[in-house]
């Protein structure tokens, strides 16, 4: 069974509204005929030539990836460049690439939203609005998320919890920490992926805690000095469990169809060891 490249993008734009994405974002279909018919479909969190290659072995028809291929406008499209070669290939195999990115971030059942469910936050809001949406969603959407514990943590008890919570196929991550270990945690911000930018907002909104993927170190500074704890389980961690869940939802959907999550879109981040340094 197969169906139409449109009626699966329509499908996934109920999933994740387009119109939730940052004004900066590429998001819906990157690549391919809305008109083709799919039989198979695979998500990754990024499209790396690996991926690709993948994507091409097993035949796939479209992958769904988080972080847009491409992210920024081309002026070209040629094999010069890593993008481009990708795309080229990509292209060549008929295969199509669709992005929600930071729509999804911010969905209602969207990775912010599922990190909130994780941690069972009560009483969860964004963290931003979203410019536009208005209060049609009775605060429901937006950028980022917050929310109460059940009960208080210490920032590293929430640290521990948080790298027990990642449902993935990988190991669970080693997470660091922004802050005094023994500070008592009861509300905390949630922001997947690059979230540093939201200590301002996880301030405002009274948390004590972020749980984002990374941060930079001018950022961390920031937010050791507005006395919030940073909880950093890795930009892959925080976000590619969501990719494979979204792969059993569709699959579930749309049984006529394979779905899966690809098996080589990994954590580019290593602990460097002696036993896996090349000599």
């Amino acid at each position: 069974m197969t169906v139409l490249l449109q009626t699966l993008v329509q499908h996934l734009a109920e999933i994740a509204p387009l119109s939730l994405a940052e004004s900066w974002d590429n998001v819906g279909l990157l690549v391919g005929d809305r008109q083709a018919t799919i039989g198979t479909v695979m998500t990754c969190l990024t499209i790396t030539p690996e991926v690709v290659a993948e994507a091409i072995q097993r035949h796939v028809d479209l992958v769904i990836a988080h972080h847009p291929l491409p992210f920024k406008p081309l002026a070209r499209i040629t094999s010069d460049t890593p993008t481009g070669q990708m795309l080229l290939q990509l292209i060549a195999a008929r295969i199509a690439v669709y992005s929600a990115h930071t729509a999804f971030d911010s969905a209602d059942g969207g990775i912010n939203a599922m990190w909130a469910a994780m941690l069972q936050l009560t009483g969860t809001r964004p963290l931003q609005s979203i410019a536009g949406l208005g209060d049609e969603s009775g605060g429901a959407l937006g950028s980022g998320r917050c929310g109460r514990l059940p009960a208080a943590l210490s920032l590293a008890a929430l640290a521990e919890l948080v790298a027990k919570s990642v449902t993935s196929s990988v190991a669970a991550p080693p997470v660091r920490i922004v802050g005094d270990g023994v500070a008592e945690i009861s509300k905390v911000g949630i922001a997947c992926g690059s979230g540093g930018g939201f200590i301002g907002a996880a301030k405002r909104a009274g948390c004590q805690s972020l749980v984002t993927g990374e941060a930079t170190f001018h950022q961390c500074l920031e937010a050791r000095a507005h006395d919030i704890g940073l909880v950093l389980v890795g930009h892959f961690h925080s976000e590619r469990f969501a990719m494979e869940r979204l792969a059993d939802q569709l699959a579930k959907s749309w049984s006529g169809i394979s779905v899966f999550s690809s098996l080589r879109d990994t954590e580019p981040l290593h602990i460097a060891t002696s036993s896996n340094l090349k000599h």
